[in-house]
């Protein structure tokens, strides 16, 4: 199973939220770029970067910041947050990131996310953001009317190169990851899922990768010390 650390920016800071809500955010970094070369060195696959600023706002907010993680990132940066029309894709894209993450938009706006998973073949991943198996749209506060297998579905056969499926209730809360409905979802599409929300131990991630899950995103448990990059890999990648 594949490790990707997770960056997430508001207000230029690093921080973990908790449920994905804005008023229980917690700071970890003021300066995020330095946190690359660590979660590089530690065994990290990939990095997870999200614009919270954006995913808030409807818009990127934070392009220089995230330009800057990608220079310094010797690892593949995946981006999401905010990017919900074909200038903000092509915008994220033109910053270096390896991958664009899209979420609301792939409910609200299918036929794009359709055409930009032809266009950019192998580098588009589609965020299933869901709480009680109801996909949960625009940074998470508002319901897309869509159950997270049918987004999934949808999604697979747009030819996503991913999905990245959150548990939001989980998420930021150290409860575990929803290991059942993260592998429901692997067997009903033809496509890598990452897991993310909820990891709290390295317990949660070898469930997922026994669960045959292909990667995770890990986030607050790291910042929080509750194990290091470098144990997370080891147990990630089956080597302890």
């Amino acid at each position: 199973m594949k490790l990707y650390p997770a960056i997430d920016l508001l207000g230029g800071r690093a921080v973990r939220l908790e449920e994905g809500r804005r008023d229980r955010a917690t700071v970890f970094h003021e300066h995020p770029p330095a946190l690359v070369a660590e979660l590089a060195r530690g065994g990290a696959d990939r990095l997870h970067v999200v614009d919270l600023d954006g995913a808030f706002a409807g818009a990127p907010q934070q392009q220089e910041l995230i330009r800057a993680i990608v220079e310094a990132s010797p690892l593949p940066v995946e981006v999401g947050g905010g990017i919900r029309d074909r200038a903000a894709i092509e915008a994220v894209l033109a910053l270096g990131a390896a991958f664009v993450v899209l979420g609301t938009a792939a409910v609200r706006s299918p036929a794009l996310v359709e055409e930009t998973c032809r266009a950019h073949a192998g580098r588009v991943i589609v965020a299933v953001d869901a709480r009680d198996g109801v996909v949960a749209v625009d940074g998470w506060t508002a319901s897309g009317d869509v159950t997270a297998i049918e987004l999934g579905k949808r999604a697979a056969g747009w030819g996503a190169a991913a999905l990245l499926y959150t548990d939001v209730a989980r998420d930021g809360l150290h409860v575990g990851p929803n290991v059942d409905a993260t592998a429901q979802l692997a067997r009903a599409v033809d496509c890598e899922v990452i897991a993310s929300g909820g990891v709290g131990s390295l317990a949660d991630l070898e469930h997922l990768r026994e669960a045959g899950i292909a990667a995770v995103v890990v986030g607050r448990a790291l910042y929080d010390r509750r194990f290091t990059i470098e144990e997370a890999a080891r147990v990630a990648h089956g080597e302890s």
